[in-house]
């Protein structure tokens, strides 16, 4: 009994996984109906699920499987074609025999799932036959060679599978009874052209014949290649499993075993274990003089990292295995929102521990239906809006960070901005004057809030205000984060961010009020330490929140003292700054101090630390310390009504006004105490040429610079200033499409920004007028006129915009424009 107990389990487990093929294949096999490779996979799956559900007694499920085979053997033979209502009728079998196998899973019975109505369905599509099409059994031909790289569009390019010989007709009872229960740990993973039977029973060698047979009751016949001098691929006979005694080559499935989940967390928490010790022993070993020690430490921690990436390779399974629905879905939500979608996955072989697939099921869910029903428009929308009426759904995973990037993408219509503030004000979530101080970015982060939708009814796809939520919350709980961008008319990206695994992970550990804390490295962006004495200069303050600018950007700050209620930071010490990036939100963390970086075990958290919602879990240090690791989404989120809402509401007030009043210029002197002010945007390089690379051409000076003959602009001369000549000439490069002029200035000064607001019209010819920068009067020079007074012509194909407003960087000859492209003075 025990014996057929594990059939059974063989049984189920297999018939799962075959199942979650068959509607990728049904859903491909619509949209291919020619495809003789997807149709055999079909038939051989449902044929090896009747014949097993047969030699176990499960009489509901035999009926069901083999009421559609008859229908697979009509279109196998050519009696009939695919089409709508067989495609239906097919998905509907299979969704009963998922309920079918469900109910054995759990009650070791078949339960009171009703097959009667679905075949029925199936006995009523095969009489309704099309008569137009009364075509001939066609002769048995080879399938053509799968592509080498098919395309990754569900509905359009269908996994391939190699031209197999079909399994044996239903065995007979003696056999059955004879068959011999397989091992516990047996293969498992099969090849893209067939999986092995679930039970030896329905397991037989098949030699290929000529002709397919006719039998009373359909079967599969197999199918056999016509002579060629080469094969395609594999013969009829090796793929239906002959094995010979001296075959040299192990198969798919001999080169893999089923192993429990449970033993594979075990061995997982093992490791977990290996590396807390591994850690400790490095610590020894640092703190002792002894090189024995250090090299067998050093031995330890290689073997130790060797296994944990071995045991971390068990778990890892690609995306696919989750992606694998998404057809049926996909098929299924279009007909019953009314639209025509066309599916392109890309990236399935990337890799995730098996327990964050299980977890990002439900979001990708979400994400799908959300993009179908809100996103993707009707084919007469579509149409209306010059699109082509068939959509595009896009998913992508790749590698990026550490992390693994999922993306879902539609090129539908896009989130409206304005009605997103709208509803978050009509359904109370938001007043009018917080929506209005948000910017777009933040506007779209409303749509994670709970019962936020935009849906105008309530329907069985969309609609409750859930689905974001549920998103956000699935992802942020397995340490993922989840971002939105959206393009009005041209459609959506969301987009997940997932670590590879949650049990083991790269930590900085930070020390905040003698408290030991950690944060995952994958939200680390920098460390910026200030020393005491810039510390009150370095901190600005806008509406009474911290910032810092950080290369030019003002960076939020949030003070862990201050999140923890502890004491106050002592004055006059260095402040260190951890630069953390939380979703599209990138804010800077002020700790006492940091102490390293090692690898951390994930440890959960009581419940009674859970709830304050700060924290993602504990671990052990290598000292033996325990400490706490940072929630930095939590932080973010908690922050943002506060320090970092007020801080960036003011910074984009403050980057607002200095870009429409301010713009940078460079500043260099002329001669006789003169300065100029030449927009950055037109300064392409800046050089340095030695004087006796000036010559002359046509009466004017020139210089080669960079394979062409460029005109040289002495501004001091200009200007009728004199000038001392020096060995060595200052140069502003200005560049327009292919032509470029060298001017000749006597020195740098500096990059400072113009407020225009103060310009007065003092001026000569070639001057647009005069500032005061740096304390300094400072003209304004007319690049226009500086160029066409040497070089008529250099404007005469090229229109000039204004000399205050940006270059088009297409236009521009150097790959580098700008301040970053000040280089080589």
């Amino acid at each position: 009994m025990e014996d057929l107990d594990e059939i059974v389990r063989e049984f189920l487990v297999e018939s799962h996984e075959n199942l979650d093929q068959l509607d990728s294949d049904l859903v491909a096999l619509e949209g291919s109906p020619e495809s003789r490779e997807l149709l055999s996979s079909v038939f051989r799956t449902i044929h090896t699920i009747k014949g097993t559900s047969g030699f176990l007694a499960f009489g509901k499920l035999e009926k069901l499987t083999h009421a559609g085979e008859n229908l697979l053997v009509e279109l196998r033979d050519g009696r009939r074609s695919m089409d709508l209502p067989t495609t239906d009728v097919l998905l509907e079998m299979v969704d009963g025999v998922r309920s079918i196998l469900q109910a054995i899973e759990s009650t070791s019975t078949e339960g009171d799932v009703d097959v009667a109505p679905t075949v029925e369905r199936i006995r009523v599509v095969l009489e309704q036959r099309d008569q137009v099409e009364e075509t001939p059994v066609p002769d048995p031909t080879p399938a053509p060679e799968a592509p080498a790289d098919p395309t990754p569009v569900a509905e359009v390019a269908p996994p391939v599978a190699e031209p197999v010989a079909a399994p044996a007709p239903e065995p007979a009872a003696e056999p059955a009874a004879k068959a011999k229960a397989p091992r516990k740990i047996r293969a498992v993973k099969r090849p893209a052209a067939a999986k092995a039977p679930a039970a030896p029973s329905v397991e037989a060698t098949v030699e290929p014949t000529p002709e397919p047979t006719p039998t009373p009751e359909p079967a599969p016949v197999a199918e056999t290649p016509a002579a060629k001098p080469t094969p395609a691929k594999a013969t009829p006979a090796k793929a239906a499993g002959n094995e010979s005694a001296g075959e040299p080559s192990r198969s798919a499935a001999d080169a893999s075993i089923r192993v429990d989940v449970d033993l594979l967390d075990a061995l997982m928490r093992q490791v977990g274990e290996l590396v807390l010790a591994r850690n400790a022993i490095t610590r020894l070993a640092d703190d002792s003089a002894g090189s024995d020690l250090v090299r067998a430490s050093q031995r330890l921690s290689l073997i130790a990292s060797e296994l944990q990436e071995g045991v971390m390779k068990t778990r890892m399974q690609p995306i696919e295995h989750v992606w694998s629905k998404v057809p049926r879905m996909v098929r299924d939500l279009a007909a019953a929102c009314d639209r025509q979608v066309r599916l392109e996955m890309v990236g399935g072989d990337t890799e995730l521990d098996r327990s964050l697939l299980e977890a990002i099921k439900d979001p990708l869910t979400h994400l799908i239906r959300n993009a179908i029903d809100h996103g993707i428009e009707s084919a007469v929308d579509r149409t209306a809006a010059g699109k082509t009426a068939q959509g595009l759904l896009s998913l992508r995973a790749y590698h990026a960070g550490g992390q693994v990037v999922v993306e879902v993408t539609d090129d539908g219509k896009g989130i409206d901005h304005e009605r997103v503030a709208t509803k978050a004000v009509e359904k109370g979530l938001r007043t009018p004057q917080q929506v209005a101080a948000m910017a777009p970015a933040e506007l779209l982060q409303l749509l994670f809030l709970p019962g936020f939708s935009t849906a105008e009814a309530v329907t069985n796809v969309s609609g409750r205000g859930v689905g974001m939520d549920v998103v956000r919350t699935k992802i942020e709980g397995i340490g993922g984060t989840v971002d939105v961008d959206s393009s009005v008319g041209k459609g959506t990206t969301w987009r997940l961010r997932i670590p590879l695994t949650l049990a083991i992970m790269p930590a900085l550990t930070i020390v905040c009020d003698e408290q030991l804390y950690a944060i995952p490295q994958v939200s680390l962006v920098e460390l910026v330490a200030l020393d005491a004495q810039t510390n009150e200069s370095s901190i600005e303050y806008i509406r009474s929140a911290p910032v810092y600018r950080l290369r030019g950007d003002l960076l939020p700050l949030v003070d862990l003292r201050e999140v923890f209620g502890s004491g106050p930071r002592e004055e006059g010490v260095r402040t260190v700054i951890a630069v953390l990036q939380a979703d599209t939100q990138r804010f800077g963390l002020i700790v006492d101090r940091v102490l390293n970086t090692e690898e951390i075990v994930v440890k959960p958290l009581s419940a009674r630390l859970k709830s304050i919602g700060l924290y993602a879990g504990a671990t052990l240090l290598g000292d033996g310390r325990v400490s706490l690791i940072l929630d930095v989404q939590a932080i973010a989120r908690r922050s943002m009504a506060g320090e970092i809402g007020e801080a960036e509401r003011g910074s984009r007030a403050s980057a607002t006004v200095e870009a429409v009043e301010t713009v940078q210029v460079l500043v260099a002197g002329v001669g006789d105490g003169r300065r100029v002010a030449i927009p950055l945007s037109a300064v392409t390089r800046l050089e340095k040429i030695p004087a006796t690379a000036i010559e002359h051409a046509g009466g004017r000076e020139v210089v080669q610079y960079r394979g062409s003959i460029t005109p040289v602009v002495r501004l001091g001369s200009s200007y009728g200033m004199a000038v001392a000549e020096d060995d060595e000439l200052t140069v502003v490069v200005y560049t327009r499409g292919a032509r470029s002029v060298a001017i000749v200035v006597e020195e740098i000064v500096d990059i400072v920004d113009d407020d225009a607001a103060k310009h007065y019209d003092l001026g000569d010819h070639g001057l647009m007028g005069s500032t005061v920068l740096k304390d300094r009067v400072t003209e304004l020079l007319d690049i226009q006129s500086a160029v066409v007074a040497v070089d008529p012509y250099f404007f005469t194909d090229v229109e000039v915009p204004s000399q205050h407003g940006p270059l088009d960087p297409d236009d521009i000859n150097s790959p580098a424009a700008g301040r970053g492209a000040l280089v080589g003075v």
